[in-house]
């Protein structure tokens, strides 16, 4: 991928915060479960499921590397209610991946799958939106391995725990089903601009029908 060019810092205003949210000056390191180790000879990118031409389509991390190198601006609004504003995220857009790996007519929602098992279900709507990006980097600086690297999803408009760490895969779905945190009691959806945390929360049409 293309190198990384820097930008002029803007500093944040407390006034663009999600309700319930707190200016966060770092970038503290949140997960659960272990770091896992990166290996390169065995590390692949999957896109599978409802594919436009019913295959599997993969990259290793070197031809990963070479996909199309892009950069965004966006937030992290963590659940935890800390809020990062204004951060660079540099990698592979959402779209590209489905530009490269087009979805069957009928597909609705994507289950973006990480190390250990952890997942998390969006709508396609939100994996397609033009922040949504593969990260690679932070502030031109390449991630670290407790804050994602060799990849981590980001998903600016949405919380944190909707872009994992360690990411692996997509799987494109025609029905909408709950990933790991969603499993466990968070909001389906997770818009931080509406606090939809907690899948207690959650009205009429939000989670998958029962």
């Amino acid at each position: 991928m293309g190198q990384p060019e820097s930008r002029e810092y803007r500093a944040p205003e407390e006034s663009e915060l999600p309700p319930g949210q707190r200016l966060q000056r770092g970038w503290p390191v949140t997960h659960y479960g272990p770091v896992p180790k990166f290996k390169p000879d065995r590390w692949e990118f999957r896109v599978f499921g409802a594919t436009a031409d019913g295959e599997k389509h993969c990259w290793n991390h070197e031809e990963f590397s070479a996909l199309p190198y892009a950069s965004v601006v966006g937030d992290l609004h963590c659940v935890t209610k800390f809020s990062m504003l204004g951060a660079e995220w540099g990698g592979v857009p959402a779209r590209t991946i489905v530009e490269l790996a087009p979805p069957a007519p009928s597909v609705s929602h994507v289950m973006v799958w990480a190390e250990y098992g952890f997942s998390a279900n969006l709508r396609l709507s939100d994996f397609v939106a033009e922040r949504t990006i593969f990260a690679t980097h932070k502030d031109g600086e390449l991630l670290t391995a407790e804050h994602g690297f060799p990849l981590r999803l980001v998903v600016p408009h949405l919380y944190a725990w909707k872009g994992p760490k360690w990411v692996r895969g997509v799987e494109y779905m025609t029905a909408d089903r709950r990933g790991f945190w969603e499993e466990r009691g968070y909001h389906n959806l997770g818009d931080p601009w509406r606090e939809q945390r907690y899948s207690y929360q959650e009205e009429p049409g939000d989670g998958p029908e029962l």
